[in-house]
């Protein structure tokens, strides 16, 4: 527990605050002995390399000298057995690699995985490496060493997932809660119902920007997820009460829209954060949990808010919106630690440095930090996704489907007022009541996509190895009928004649089969193009949450000229996309990852 303390914000604000008197790392504490691995290292007048894994510039010097069968003085620095242990030597990775060097999401990363959860059972230390300029890698002190994420026990990665999900949750909650409120606006400042939606469609499009500025900037070491986190989150809930109690309908609008943009590194970071603590095998278990939060979040807001509107006025759904972040900010700031191991072994060597005085000692992310430019981040971030967009059909595809199914999941925001009250004499908070089939359709969902990778992919791996990337998506082959098909029911069961159930039933069709199809793809996409993932997902969330935007915007006026069944219909044509395309991507994906200068083959 004083683990998970001590790396939480407030843990790190009282450590600043007391000079680091409190909650003391090991290296801080009076009788710590440096492993005898690095005192071998740093007492060492020759600049003899241990045992391991080379460095990318030492592979690349030997590979010019191999090349060019020329003498150098790099060569002269031989590879010398480890005076340690011989079981060291059996270790498949004995310092943690630069993000440069392996892929997320790779064979070779499932192999090293697969070796160190044996190796982790037992305790051996992990020998530290030294750079062709005589450089002392920092790293992890031995195979279980507590401060590794991928040490840490299964009930403190569920408390921290269960944070992160809860957090997701009341964010994308507070994207849907205001549409209880969109009358009342209309009366209080005298708008129109399309003027009206604009704070919903805004804090949707603002949190489509966010990713852009917060995934990169969570990914540099010297600041890491957790500072990011916070702060934003800060933000947040203290934005929260004056968007509630907002006087002006253009402060509304600017302050919704800031509340999206700060509530957005949840949608950036989430997924890394899931990565950081679960292996590569397992991690979709964690990404199934984060998704439902984001999937039901603006699914469950009209219910939180429908009744409660109806009874307290329209700024009720906007306090809501405070009062479930402010318990959650709480619960980061005391108990959400950094999970990015770039950030905590940079931390680490700037306090054996301290502790030792030696300036050679360097994490592996200091040493990339020196070719790191604010301009690099800029365009990984900006343009590197756009730039794949356009040049790439597989993530062209992609990038359209995901916006038009999103897209099309907030349309149903405008039509069920259409449909519920007119038609079958529904309340305000029982259309409200009506969201939960979403949530039904999510847990149909978890359970089939969950089955698949219980029964099927995990035992399939472990067998096979990773197969081509084309087959994450056999379960979307499936289900991409399902959101064209639950779109058709509801559009032509909506009828004052035919029971409610009826279209309500085409809601769970298109919910439960929307959302294994949105898993299937968000693992295909790290999976081609790891070394641009957040990149691509940044930028996917993006047009995503653009999309989104404007079909709250286009969306009751499509239903009232077209009517509920025609137009509905018209996003169930669209949906037929995805059809087609899904099956061409499973055909033809390896040709044009093979063409593309952007994919893994």
């Amino acid at each position: 527990m004083t683990d998970l303390l001590r790396e939480a914000p407030l843990g790190q604000i009282l450590r600043w605050a007391t000079g680091n008197r409190i909650l003391q790392y090991p290296e801080e504490l009076p009788g710590f002995e440096l492993p005898k691995t690095y005192t071998a290292l740093l007492n060492s007048d020759k600049h003899q390399e241990i045992q391991g894994i080379p460095t990318r510039e030492q592979e690349a010097t030997h590979q010019s000298s191999r090349s060019s069968n020329a003498a150098s003085d790099i060569e002269k620095v031989k590879t010398e057995p480890s005076p340690y242990d011989e079981a060291d030597k059996t270790l498949g990775l004995t310092r943690t690699r630069s993000r440069l060097e392996t892929a997320p999401y790779s064979e070779d990363r499932l192999e090293v995985e697969a070796e160190l959860a044996i190796e982790r059972t037992r305790t051996q230390p992990v020998i530290p490496q030294k750079t062709s300029d005589g450089l002392i890698l920092v790293d992890w002190y031995t195979t279980d060493d507590s401060a590794n994420p991928y040490n840490w026990t299964n009930k403190k990665r569920f408390l921290i997932s269960l944070i992160i999900c809860l957090y997701t949750f009341v964010v994308y909650t507070g994207s849907a809660i205001y549409t209880s409120s969109i009358g009342g606006v209309m009366e209080k400042f005298g708008v129109s119902e399309t003027d009206a939606s604009l704070p919903l469609s805004l804090y949707v499009l603002a949190y489509g920007i966010g990713p852009l500025l917060w995934a990169p900037l969570s990914e540099i070491p010297i600041i890491g997820r957790s500072p990011v986190y916070a702060a934003t989150m800060a933000l947040f809930t203290i934005l929260s009460l004056p968007t509630a109690m907002a006087s002006n309908f253009a402060g509304l609008l600017v302050l919704r829209f800031l509340q999206g943009f700060f509530g957005s590194p949840c949608l950036a970071i989430g997924a890394a954060t899931m990565q950081d603590m679960y292996s590569m095998l397992y991690l979709p278990y964690a990404l199934v949990g984060w998704v439902s939060a984001a999937y039901c979040g603006p699914a469950l807001g009209p219910l939180l808010s429908g009744f409660a509107v109806t009874a307290k006025g329209w700024r009720w759904s906007l306090w809501e919106i405070l009062w479930a972040a402010g318990p959650v900010f709480l619960l980061m700031f005391l108990l959400l630690p950094e999970t990015s191991t770039p950030n905590i072994l940079l931390r680490r060597a700037q306090r054996l440095r301290k502790l030792t005085g030696d300036d050679r000692l360097r994490s592996q992310s200091e040493i990339d930090q020196k070719s790191l430019r604010p301009t690099a981040i800029l365009v990984d971030a900006v343009i590197k996704p756009m730039e794949i967009t356009i040049k790439d059909p597989a993530i062209l595809f992609v990038n359209l489907y995901t916006a038009i199914i999103y897209g099309i999941y907030y349309s149903f925001f405008e039509v069920f007022p259409l449909v519920y009250p007119p038609m079958y004499g529904f309340s305000l908070g029982m259309v409200g009541v009506v969201f939960l089939c979403v949530l039904v359709s999510c847990i149909a969902g978890i359970a089939i996509y969950c089955g698949y990778l219980h029964y099927i992919l995990i035992p399939d791996i472990k067998a096979n190895g990773l197969r081509a990337q084309e087959s994450r998506l056999v379960p979307a082959l499936f289900a991409c009928f399902g959101p064209t098909i639950g779109l058709f029911v509801f559009a032509w069961t909506a009828n004052p004649s035919i029971h409610w159930i009826a279209p309500t039933i085409g809601i769970v069709i298109y919910g439960g089969t929307v959302f294994v199809v949105m898993q299937c793809i968000f693992v295909y996409v790290p999976l081609s193009y790891p070394q641009y993932a957040a990149s691509l997902f940044a930028g996917n969330d993006f047009l995503r949450s653009a999309f989104a935007c404007g079909s709250i915007m286009f969306g009751r006026p499509l239903f009232l000229n077209l009517g509920v069944g025609k137009g509905v219909s018209l996003l169930g044509g669209l949906s037929v996309i995805g059809i087609i395309g899904m099956f061409a991507l499973w055909i033809f994906g390896a040709k044009l990852r093979a063409r593309s200068k952007f994919a893994v083959a």
